[in-house]
């Protein structure tokens, strides 16, 4: 069809959301890129990171999982996790595949097109930086914590986030950003999905200067816990257009009514999985976006 060879759409976020979005972006093939956040600090993931050091792999393994087709030796080796009282107990071996490849590869980038290559994924998956980098936080108190599993745990409402240290953006992000017809912010945990990769000033100059790509961002369907949950939409949209110096977000997608006071265009359509009502439905997500390309 013409509308997956006209259009090139970028998501950015982290996990289980973007993983969503990439999945139900799949007829777009190689004009649909994941920019991948980097910057987790738990599970294994961050066993392996303060053991090996790097940037964190979980989330580019839980988008890759997602749009594995067929499941093969290949994929259930990529999906296998340890289990027992060893130091391997709850290691995911595609996080440890990734890690050793990108010890071997000149970049962590050659890493996942390996891994891309050998599952036969399409979809380009680019992490937002290849250097290491941890989220750190500032409550409204005034306390300052590192490490995303710690913004998690706050009990209060966040103020300021920022990267620690400061790192460049993949190269082939921008590049993504800046050629995309539409760019996609969401689903997913606000403050340490969506909002890390946001936090690179080349990738927020890069949303800021495409203007003809549609900003789309897709509200979650169940309340997030920790900071994000005190945060308003309004807030969290806002967040978002800073952080893109200022590029208006154009549509807003979420099951709710229409919202009251809200400076963005939010279109309640039905989004939800018919089983799991928290979690979005592919095809449902699929054709709200191939219905605002249409516009």
């Amino acid at each position: 069809m013409a509308i997956y060879s006209k259009n090139k759409i970028v998501a950015i976020g982290g996990g289980h959301g973007l993983g969503r979005i990439l999945a139900a972006l799949k007829e777009f093939g190689s004009n649909a890129t994941g920019i991948v956040a980097t910057t987790d600090n738990g599970g294994s993931t961050g066993r392996i990171r303060n053991c090996q050091g790097g940037i964190a792999w979980g989330d580019t393994r839980n988008c890759i999982n997602q749009l594995i087709t067929a499941p093969t030796i290949s994929s259930m080796m990529f999906e296998y996790r340890f289990k027992g009282s060893g130091e391997l107990n709850g290691h995911n071996l595609g996080n440890l595949m990734l890690t050793a490849l990108d010890n071997l590869s000149v970049r962590p980038l050659d890493a996942t097109n390996l891994i891309r290559d050998m599952l036969k994924v399409d979809i380009n998956i680019i992490p937002m930086s290849e250097h290491p980098s941890d989220l750190r936080g500032q409550s409204t108190l005034g306390e300052w914590v590192t490490g995303e599993t710690k913004i998690d745990e706050m009990p209060e409402k966040l103020a300021r986030l920022e990267l620690d240290p400061e790192v460049p953006a993949t190269s082939e992000a921008i590049v993504a950003i800046e050629e995309a017809t539409a760019i996609i912010l969401g689903p997913g945990s606000f403050l340490t999905s969506i909002m890390p990769p946001l936090l690179l000033r080349e990738v927020g100059e890069a949303i800021r200067d495409n203007a003809k790509a549609k900003l789309i961002f897709i509200e979650n369907l169940a309340p997030e816990k920790g900071p994000a949950n005190q945060m308003t939409l309004s807030e969290k949209l806002d967040w978002c257009q800073r952080a893109c110096q200022g590029r208006h977000i154009d549509v807003v997608l979420g099951e709710g009514d229409k919202k009251d006071g809200l400076s963005y265009d939010y279109r309640s359509v039905s989004l939800a999985s018919p089983n799991r009502a928290w979690r979005h439905d592919r095809s449902k997500l699929r054709d709200a976006i191939e219905a605002l390309l249409r516009e």
